[in-house]
């Protein structure tokens, strides 16, 4: 059976954004909007996704008990190594 798993990060669209984090949509935006939350990757003219390791950054951070403030510097780092990589 071949290997199916997919190959580095993966880019996940709003609605397994909001499965993995609770957050409803305009909850997401407003996390977005306040600096909590990463924005999203452009993926084409109507598409947009969030890097995997991105979303699962920011939960363990709330799931570790982390404040705002750690949160939003967080979200500015992940901007930033996504500056890198390009």
């Amino acid at each position: 059976m071949p290997n199916t798993a997919p190959i580095g990060p993966t880019i996940n669209r709003r609605p397994a954004v909001t499965a993995a984090t609770g957050y409803p949509r305009s909850t997401l935006y407003k996390k977005i909007e306040d600096g909590l939350f990463t924005r999203p990757v452009k993926l084409g003219a109507r598409a947009v996704g969030w890097p995997s390791h991105e979303t699962a950054a920011i939960s363990a951070a709330r799931i570790a008990g982390h404040t705002e403030v750690e949160i939003r510097a967080l979200v500015k780092t992940l901007h930033a190594n996504r500056r890198k990589a390009t």
